[in-house]
């Protein structure tokens, strides 16, 4: 469920992999997440407006996944200050 708070979005099959959009805190725009086989392990990268590389986490293992694409894409050192600023949570 946590994928949802990141604006997950378009998703479509690219080669060993797949590619979506997020609208995050920390990130907003492309992510691709590529299997390799040959590690068992995937490479999560983000990507700048122009196409370039922002961020790479290599060797991610299956168990870590979600956590490395929240903390690329959504959780910031202030996120609870952020979370309730945008959804006006006064506690």
């Amino acid at each position: 469920m946590v994928l949802f708070s990141w604006g997950f979005h378009s998703a479509y099959a690219i080669e060993n992999g797949l590619a979506f959009y997020v609208r995050g805190y920390m990130h907003t725009g492309l992510v691709n997440v590529v299997y390799d086989e040959g590690t068992d392990t995937f490479t999560v990268r983000t990507f700048n407006p122009d196409g370039s590389i922002k961020q790479e986490e290599t060797e991610v293992y299956l168990d870590c996944l979600v956590s490395t694409i929240d903390g690329m894409v959504e959780r910031c050192p202030d996120y609870a200050n952020r979370v309730k600023k945008t959804y006006g949570i006064s506690k």
